[in-house]
């Protein structure tokens, strides 16, 4: 399947999504059965945002570890426990298969279940979680950005600041590079595709330097340590390619998973006009050039779906949840805004020249791809 390509053999594609590709229309009246693969990230986001849905239901659950699957499966009362994620998509009664596992793992449970006729909601990389695309902050801030509130773009900042995984401690497969983990490709692919889609203007080429704090962690089971093969943070620099908002702009991300303080998601974009600033808590600000301060923007907050911990990526799983499970209900053909597999093949072109740059200690151009998401 090539990259942005529209059709996969014997299906038809009636939306594509955040990773999600609706490949066949539901009944109006028919509840929308849901499996979800991996039992870790799913219990504190996806589980509670699809409960959240009208119109849907989670069937089917498994794990690598079936006791953690079962006793999710109990928590949320879902009535079957898969024995692996080849039984799950297979199931009659699973419309969509929500892939929620180490990336390493990906495309292969994600071909799998194409193959069944079934949509998929994939987490990152084998395409973006586009979650913050439906904050009505972000969506308001690119508005704003195309309406010339700010004129040409000249330069954005993104930070991302967190001890997490600091405090946290344990070896797991987020310290290995070989099963994807890493803040390049968890927090980095969520900085590029941001901006990606703020501005509409690919990346041209990027300056990174990678860093292991952590280098050895104790293992979950065994408490022994063991080596860290990961980074825990980025440092990053941008140039963009000249669009109608954008003319030699830069950019520059600053990201961290070990780094103590308040916790960070902030994205800053600097314009001959003036300046906007969005925060993890959904504040936007806006300073025109000469102002002096930032000036508050009013914006409506996002609601948040009944368990989940209150933050940008949890108000928008409970949006994008809900536009999944109506685009299969009603049959659409696309959800606008959306992030499709090749916007996450686009951002996967910018990591790769990321750890290339890192390892050569040069700037590192993008390989040229096509295609874009459609927009609101």
């Amino acid at each position: 399947m090539e990259p942005g390509s529209s059709e996969v053999t014997g299906y038809t594609v009636v939306a594509k999504y955040a990773g999600v590709r609706l490949l066949k229309k539901v009944n109006d009246d028919k509840i929308i059965g849901i499996g979800i693969v991996g039992a870790g990230f799913a219990r504190t986001t996806q589980l509670p945002g699809f409960r959240n849905c009208e119109g849907a239901r989670v069937v089917a659950i498994t794990s690598r570890h079936r006791e953690h699957a079962e006793s999710v499966a109990q928590e949320f009362g879902i009535e079957h426990v898969a024995n692996d994620w080849k039984e799950l998509v297979a199931r009659d009664d699973v419309d969509l298969v929500s892939v929620v596992t180490p990336p390493a793992t990906h495309i292969e449970i994600t071909l799998a279940a194409l193959e069944h006729g079934k949509a998929v909601l994939c987490e990152k990389p084998m395409a973006m979680d586009a979650t913050e695309a439906f904050l009505n902050s972000r969506r308001k801030m690119r508005a704003m950005l195309h309406n010339g509130a700010i004129g040409t773009v000249r330069h954005c900042n993104y930070v991302f600041r967190s001890d997490y995984r600091g405090v946290l401690g344990t070896w797991d497969w987020w310290s290995d590079a070989k099963m994807g983990g890493g803040t390049l490709g968890a927090i980095g692919s969520h900085a590029v595709d941001s901006v990606r889609w703020l501005l509409n203007a690919e990346v041209s080429e990027v300056c990174c330097v990678l860093a292991t704090h952590i280098s050895e962690r104790p293992d979950k089971t065994s408490g022994t340590m063991r080596s860290v093969t990961s980074d825990d943070a980025v440092r990053m620099l941008f140039r963009f390619v000249d669009s109608p908002l954008t003319k030699g702009a830069t950019g520059a991300a600053s990201l961290s998973v070990v780094e103590s303080g308040k916790l960070q998601n902030q994205l800053e974009v600097y314009g001959s006009s003036g300046a906007m600033m969005v925060e993890e808590t959904g504040e936007l600000w806006h300073s025109p050039a000469g102002a002096g301060n930032w000036r508050p923007v009013d914006v409506d907050p996002n609601p948040i779906a009944s368990g989940m911990r209150d933050g940008s990526w949890s108000r928008g799983f409970t949006a994008l949840s809900r536009e999944i499970v109506a685009a299969l209900s009603a049959g659409r053909k696309t959800v606008a805004g959306a992030a499709t597999f090749e916007d996450g093949y686009r951002v996967q072109l910018v990591l790769d020249a990321a750890r290339a740059s890192n390892e050569s200690g040069c700037w590192t151009p993008i390989q040229k791809a096509g295609g874009r998401r459609q927009e609101h």
